[in-house]
């Protein structure tokens, strides 16, 4: 029988030494971004390492949001972020302790997951705040934050795993992850069937779980610093995107060519549309997510798959219907190229129903 598994997650927080602005081909050279990045590393007194911040998951709490939570409580940064990296598993007794061990099945350990994350400002932490839920900082978990370029944190980190992981990172951003903007598509909540609803299918509402999911989706969605709504005007989209709207007081942009009758009669149209926000994210840099249904986000990844820079990458959108679970999310890295849009990552985003 396995032992116990402590979830915890954190991230690698990046800022541009000397708030430089790269442009031009350096702004897509991994060679000079690498050398422009500085990276944040945390020192536990408890343990005396230096590390990523990280730290274990609340009860009923994601690894996505966990990570942006002791982020901010360890360092005072309020964070947004952007791809996954990657994983790490070690025994629980060796925390603190250098070296790489083989975990034992029949004794507790540590399951670490780790993204990449950027600071927002102020104003942007306070939009979000009631959507995403209280940041404590505690004094008495780090006693120094530092920030140092990745070569610098290579020598700086206690940890085999941790610079394992710094690895993972430089290699996302040698494949342009850190010129990638966030872009999501959410699937309405759970709405009242067809055949019990008296009303037209446009009016169709939410189901008391279905508005379950979208509240609880607020919380993950919270963690990318989504600055622009979108979505089709039908009831079950906006009454699952504008509890985010709600608490975080951004405005909802209604998009007539997201509907399902519109879909059906214009198919080109809903892809249109989700091409041209696509276009906006990338021009202005806002993190967008737009609302949907079931058959557009089905129409919507035919073209999409089409921009993954990769086959393997075109595989993780499924196929077949229902595409994506009612109330989830899938958020995509995507950057400009000659050709225009091109998807380089992609999450599955979950939220968490208790």
């Amino acid at each position: 029988m396995s032992s116990t598994v402590v979830e915890a997650a954190g991230g690698i927080v990046y800022r541009w030494r000397d708030d430089i602005r790269l442009e031009g081909p350096a702004a897509k050279d991994p060679d000079v971004i690498l050398d422009n990045l500085e990276l944040c590393v945390v020192h536990r007194p408890k343990y005396d390492d230096w590390s990523w911040p990280k730290g274990k998951l609340d009860v009923n709490e994601s690894h996505r949001h966990a990570a942006v939570r002791e982020i901010g409580e360890e360092t005072g940064l309020s964070v947004a972020l952007g791809a996954y990296i990657g994983e790490v598993e070690y025994p629980l007794e060796d925390e603190g302790k250098p070296g790489k061990r083989r975990c034992n099945p029949r004794k507790p350990r540590k399951h670490v997951l780790y993204w990449n994350a950027h600071v927002i400002d102020a104003q942007d932490a306070e939009k979000r705040r009631y959507a995403f839920g209280p940041i404590n900082t505690d004094p008495n978990e780090v006693d120094n934050v530092s920030w140092m370029s990745p070569a610098d944190a290579r020598h700086k980190l206690t940890h085999v795993l941790d610079r394992d992981i710094l690895d993972q990172f430089v290699a996302k951003v040698r494949g342009g992850i850190l010129s990638s903007h966030m872009f999501l598509l959410i699937r309405h909540g759970k709405a009242e069937g067809r055949k019990f609803w008296g009303g037209t299918d446009a009016d169709r509402p939410l189901t008391p779980r279905g508005a379950a999911y979208a509240y609880a989706l607020t919380r993950e969605i919270a963690c990318f610093g989504i600055d622009r709504l979108v979505t089709s005007p039908w009831r079950r989209c906006t009454g699952t995107i504008e509890t985010f709207s709600w608490q975080t007081g951004l405005p909802v942009h209604m998009a007539d060519d997201l509907t399902e009758d519109a879909f059906a009669d214009r198919p080109d149209s809903a892809w249109a549309c989700i091409l041209g926000e696509m276009r906006h994210t990338l021009e202005s840099g806002e993190t967008t997510a737009v609302c949907m249904h079931r058959p557009v986000i089905g129409g919507v990844f035919e073209h999409m798959r089409e921009l993954c820079e990769s086959k393997a990458l075109a595989k993780r959108l499924p196929a077949k219907t229902p595409y994506m679970a009612t109330g989830h999310a899938v958020a995509f890295n995507i950057v400009d190229t000659e050709h225009g849009p091109a998807i380089i990552d992609i999450q599955k985003v979950s939220p968490i129903v208790y």
